[in-house]
């Protein structure tokens, strides 16, 4: 055996054995720095000589144990700092890691504390995949990031059609680039967008994302229509309702105690402002957030 391919089987072992020793003794999000003592991506390839695909696999595992073990830490320190730094060597590494590509992306673009709050690094890592392979998929990742997170209808659009014009991609990609133009900002295209999301997602994590992003659309298109109750009984009796009981024996509201949201959690209703809102232990909380004249449409 040469010496180049002892060192190559010894460094493996030793990213192999690091992992395990994170995985088992240490806890997620504490004593982050240690997991990245090569900062730098191409210094951490050459290290890895022709085993660059284990190590990215290893660098990927990490990534989703410091998502996971920051995003439910109750930790007041700032979280997610060596999310990006992480995804960064998995995909210098492996620069056809789709899925690190993809999921990191949604772990940096949404919104802090449930994840990085960097839609600007979420890009640069599509970008980074673009440069890579030139994926379709990566093209309305980045669409998405400007109409969901930054509300930027333009550069959402423009990414949309870039991204419909590779071969292989579907036709209504370049469809949804001139509706994004004309209606960027309604509820009604979101969903649309994440319906198709859902359908060309290539794996269960990205379904089970959209699918989420669909029941959260639907629970603000209730909320809305439970709060325009609230104002027409505001508008008739001349006060607030003090409770759903109220607006149900008014004939206000139909049913028996709190409507509840598509998950079963019952909504809130503030006697003092008359305002609608998710149940504090409603696994759809945190509700995104919509852009200033955002409207619902069914």
């Amino acid at each position: 055996m040469t010496r180049a391919v002892a060192l190559a089987v010894l460094m493996a072992s030793a990213l192999a054995l690091q992992v395990a020793r994170d995985r088992w003794y240490t806890p997620p999000g504490e004593n982050a720095e240690s997991i990245l003592y090569v900062r730098s991506a191409e210094a951490m390839r050459r290290l890895t000589l022709s085993f660059t695909a284990i190590a990215a696999d290893i660098d990927w595992i990490r990534a989703v144990q410091h998502y996971g073990g920051d995003h439910g830490s109750t930790s007041t320190a700032q979280k997610y700092t060596l999310l990006y730094p992480l995804l960064d060597r998995t995909t210098t590494l492996d620069p056809r890691f789709n899925i690190a590509y993809r999921f990191g992306s949604i772990f940096l673009a949404e919104e802090y504390p449930g994840g990085a709050g960097r839609p600007d690094l979420a890009i640069a890592l599509l970008k980074k995949g673009i440069a890579a392979t030139e994926r379709w998929e990566y093209y309305e990742d980045i669409g998405f990031i400007h109409y969901w997170r930054l509300h930027d209808y333009k550069s959402a659009a423009d990414w949309f059609d870039r991204g419909g014009q590779l071969p292989g991609a579907p036709w209504w990609l370049r469809t949804m680039a001139a509706v994004t133009l004309t209606r960027g900002g309604d509820r009604a295209l979101s969903r649309q967008l994440w319906r198709q999301l859902y359908q060309t997602a290539d794996n269960d994590w990205l379904r089970n994302q959209a699918e989420l992003r669909l029941t959260q659309l639907d629970a603000m298109d209730q909320m809305d229509q439970l709060q325009a109750i609230v104002s027409r009984y505001q508008v008739a009796a001349g006060h607030l309702p003090d409770s759903w009981i109220t607006l149900q024996r008014a004939r206000f509201l139909r049913g028996n105690g709190a409507p509840v949201d598509p998950t079963g959690s019952p909504y809130e209703l503030d006697p003092h402002t008359g305002k609608v809102s998710l149940s504090p232990t409603s696994p759809l909380r945190p509700l995104p957030t919509e852009p200033p004249g955002s409207a619902a449409h069914s």
